[in-house]
């Protein structure tokens, strides 16, 4: 078995948690191999005296690995989707963060779980993803990548609200006068477009999210769509720019920029281990039921 291990940070207090899932995977004779900046943080930290083998880039991965461990939180699942692309890898979060809602495991349960991930009792979901191109062809920095969670347009530089004119399939839509938009998938749904006042969407259900972020119209409401429609928009407002943001990435974009909004050609594969759901994550991490009435 081969199995990539990324990160992004190295929290003091999760040191012994990696080096424990280390070991265990030494001691099954697991191929391990690295992320460069994250295997330099191991080292420096001298969590491991082994030495491992590691890669940079998108470039060097391949359909040879099995599995694909993201240690952190939630941004770094988020982030290391743009590593695993296309490439159809199972990606296992191992929650060394605070609330964790795409992990798999918490740190505490790496030694009573990992022997079950590796004997293969686990289950896959797949997770639908966003991408986006800009007419004219000026989105730097978002070309290319994909995005999990969302795809948000928002003002910048400014208290003003700005006014975003938004189509479906190329049949006009409205034009929400908010301080923006966000495009959720249904994996999003549990992040920013709910804070927003959007719905909860379970990930096996073909849709998006369009959530305006404070409309002033009180009647512009969160609207679920098909996961195949074609979303355009177009921003204007009393600054000459805006930004969108994919997940973690942002970019700022001019006022005459049309954006076009898809879902992705390639899906997402998201390790779940036996016995856990979607619906079991929400009351857990969500605390749904914990009123005392209930």
């Amino acid at each position: 078995m081969k199995i990539g291990i990324y990160g992004q940070f190295y929290h003091a207090n999760a040191g012994k948690y990696i080096g424990q899932l280390l070991e265990l995977l030494d001691r099954e004779n697991i191929e391990v191999i690295i992320e460069e900046n994250f295997l330099d943080l191991i080292n420096k930290n001298e969590t491991i005296t082994k030495e491992y083998n590691h890669f940079r880039t998108f470039e060097e991965l391949d359909n040879s690995y099995d599995l694909f461990f993201c240690i952190g939180g939630d941004g770094t699942i988020l982030k290391s989707i743009n590593y695993i692309r296309n490439l159809d890898i199972p990606i296992l979060g191992i929650n060394t963060g605070r609330l964790g809602f795409l992990a798999t495991i918490q740190k505490e349960e790496i030694e009573t779980t990992i022997h079950s991930i590796l004997k293969k009792e686990y289950s896959v979901s797949e997770r639908s993803l966003l991408q986006i191109s800009t007419n004219p062809d000026n989105g730097d920095g978002l070309f290319g990548h994909v995005a999990l969670n969302e795809i948000a347009v928002s003002r910048k530089n400014t208290t003003s609200m700005i006014t975003v004119d938004t189509w479906l399939d190329d049949q006009y839509l409205t034009s929400y006068w908010a301080d923006g938009v966000i495009i959720s998938t249904p994996t999003g749904s549990t992040g920013y477009s709910l804070s927003c006042g959007g719905p909860v969407i379970t990930p096996n259900v073909s849709s998006l999210i369009i959530t305006p972020i404070a409309p002033h119209n009180l009647n512009a409401r969160p609207l679920v769509i098909k996961d195949n429609t074609k979303i355009k928009m177009k921003v204007s407002g009393r600054e000459k720019s805006y930004l969108v943001s994919m997940d973690s990435r942002i970019a700022t974009l001019t006022n005459e920029t049309e954006i076009t909004i898809e879902k992705a050609p390639y899906a997402i594969k998201i390790v779940e281990l036996h016995g856990d759901s979607f619906l079991k994550t929400l009351r857990k991490k969500l605390l749904w039921g914990e009123d005392k009435r209930n």
